[in-house]
């Protein structure tokens, strides 16, 4: 079943124009956004999700969005499946 939220940045998968990541096998991912990976290979390879969370804060700000509206979308991100330790 199909997560409604990518499980590592926390983006509305609905929300991702190529239908989600592609996984090695060259499938889409039901749990991972475009954003986040190919190829089944997470573009962030760090394990550090303060500091992931002030990149995907950085690249939303660089879309448009304002720094305080980005933070608070990536307040979850330490509580989805690729973070939770």
């Amino acid at each position: 079943m199909a997560t409604p939220y990518c499980q590592s940045c926390g983006m509305p998968l609905a929300k991702d124009e190529k239908g989600g990541a592609t996984l090695s096998d060259g499938t889409i991912s039901a749990e991972y956004c475009s954003y986040c990976m190919e190829n089944g290979k997470f573009y962030y390879t760090g394990d550090d999700v303060k500091e992931y969370q002030k990149l995907v804060v950085n690249g939303m700000v660089k879309n448009g969005w304002s720094r305080p509206i980005a933070w608070i979308f990536t307040r979850q991100i330490p509580r989805l499946k690729r973070w939770k330790k």
